[in-house]
């Protein structure tokens, strides 16, 4: 079984940061694709940042310039650097990740608890 934990949410300032943390554990073979997303209240999750095996990654529009993501496969784990925060970025976390749990199986996709992100003076 995989699980996913999200790690270093809270509450900010607007113009602070963040650093957000995603560690992949249990049986893992591979690790693909990682990212984020994000659900503010009423609305409807949202792709923020995504990073593949190459490191290639993408960015939401609304958060280019600000976020970085970055990973560790050594440690299974996925970042997001969160700067220039603002009430906007108010929302839940979720952590996302493409992971093969061994070499018969095919990889599928696990999701975080998600972790709770506010902006506010």
């Amino acid at each position: 079984q995989v699980h996913l934990v999200e790690s270093g949410g809270g509450l900010v300032q607007p113009g602070g940061s963040l650093r957000l943390s995603c560690a992949a554990s249990g049986s893992i073979f591979r690790v693909n694709a990682m990212g984020w997303y994000r659900q503010a209240p009423g609305k409807q999750r949202e792709f923020v940042a995504r990073i593949g095996r190459a490191v290639s990654t993408n960015y939401a529009d609304s958060v280019k310039g600000r976020f970085t993501i970055s990973r560790d496969d050594a440690k299974n784990t996925v970042y997001l650097q969160m700067n220039s925060l603002k009430p906007e970025d108010t929302a839940v976390y979720y952590c996302n990740a493409d992971i093969a749990p061994s070499i018969l199986v095919r990889s599928s996709d696990y999701w975080g608890q998600g972790t709770q992100v506010t902006v506010s003076s």
